[in-house]
């Protein structure tokens, strides 16, 4: 009775169970018996297997099956069985490995999330402090969930699990760029930057004794690509993402309260919020593309400044205003090592990238500070002129 009251609750909400597998014949039988149980859609991607996975999704009724010829890594196989789903109207999609890590009876869990929150991204939070889980994947995992947060300014306590349900059709067509692991990594952050609802919720997890678990992570390659996708989110949330939330909220009701909270009523005096502004130009300008922010909110808090006014203050890289910064870098380079300002495209030659890239990290470091001075200087000075005219009026 129990799995009948499953059964209609998945069907009524759409849901395919979606499991991924790669030459795991030991787990894969009793995995997808265990998600018959809760679910009738099932849809196998089997991703080029060369052991005896073939025979044994033969030998199962009542499944859909994907087969590949040649392994495309675990990404391909998602995405084909996501769009798959898609296609024939399902508007959810759990997905389960076929290592035997995680329990078919969690669900249920999954399905009572998804009935609170409709059209959200449910990602299994793991106990990442669970007996025999091997210590590469605890890092792995943090690295991975630190970097997620940069990238979205969400935080999650897991970004690596692959047991999940995803809203078909809020994702869309959203293919991604990666056929590997990074594409588990890759889907959420596009997610989350198109306003989807990602959220953890906790399930059980299996680790095998060393040995007997069989794992297709390759540490160094996939920690590699993982890190390389990273950077190139880091690269168009800093350079795209942030900048459009920002125009997104500049209105001229959002500026004035941001005026009157943070600068007119501010408790900090004068000099501290032109100091404040000051660290977030430096930093804005400074050679740590992709970092300038959360270099700028370490220092802002080990200095005691206003972190807000310095968040803000670091925008300054925006991409209007960014051929400005990195052109004033590059000649404030070039006069400070006195040498001629001819910046010539067409030659690519390693000697005059070099020369280039000497002459804009010097260069930047000085226009950074010069910048950050005249802004400072500006900003006391229109303090100083009508934060004391706004108070006399208060008063």
């Amino acid at each position: 009775m129990e799995n009948d009251f499953w059964h209609t609750k998945a069907a009524q909400l759409g849901i395919i169970v979606i499991i991924p597998t790669y030459n795991n014949d030991k787990t894969l039988a009793q995995i997808i018996n265990g998600v018959k149980k809760y679910c009738h859609g099932i849809l196998v991607a089997n991703d080029g297997s060369t052991d005896s996975t073939a025979e044994i999704l033969g030998s199962i009724d009542d499944i859909q099956t994907i087969t590949f010829p040649n392994n495309k890594g675990k990404g391909s196989a998602l995405k084909t069985g996501l769009l798959a789903a898609r296609e024939q109207g399902y508007r959810y999609a759990i997905t389960i490995d076929s290592d035997g890590q995680h329990y078919p009876s969690d669900i249920p869990v999954f399905i009572n999330e998804i009935e609170k929150n409709p059209d959200a991204l449910l990602v299994g939070a793991r106990n990442l402090a669970s007996d025999n889980m091997p210590g590469k994947n605890t890092f792995a995992n943090k690295f991975s969930n630190f970097w997620y947060r940069v990238e979205t300014g969400k935080k999650l306590t897991d970004t690596q699990s692959g047991y999940r349900l995803y809203p078909l059709y809020k994702i869309g067509n959203m293919k991604g760029c990666t056929t590997k692991y990074e594409f588990e990594l890759e889907i959420i952050v596009f997610s989350a930057w198109k306003g989807i609802p990602v959220k953890n919720i906790p399930v059980n997890v299996y680790y095998p004794p060393q040995g007997e678990w069989v794992s297709h992570f390759r540490p160094f390659r996939d920690f590699f690509r993982i890190s390389l996708v990273n950077i190139i989110l880091v690269f168009i949330a800093f350079f795209w993402i942030y900048p459009k939330c920002f125009f997104k909220v500049l209105t001229w009701a959002n500026v004035k309260a941001f005026f009157n909270r943070y600068i007119i009523h501010s408790p900090d005096s004068n000099m501290r919020i032109s100091l404040s502004v000051m660290l977030g130009v430096f930093m804005g300008i400074a050679p740590i593309w992709g970092y300038q922010m959360i270099v700028a909110l370490v220092f802002a808090q080990l200095l005691r400044l206003n972190k807000v006014i310095t968040l803000v203050a670091s925008n300054i890289s925006i991409p209007p205003i960014m051929p400005f910064l990195l052109y004033g870098s590059y000649v404030t380079g070039c006069l400070a090592l006195s040498r001629p300002v001819c910046l010539i495209l067409t030659d690519i030659s390693l000697h005059n990238m070099a020369n280039v890239l000497t002459q804009y990290l010097i260069g930047s470091v000085i226009f950074a500070v010069l910048c950050s001075c005249i802004a400072g200087i500006i900003t006391l000075c229109l303090l100083t002129v009508f934060r004391k005219r706004n108070v006399r009026n208060e008063l």
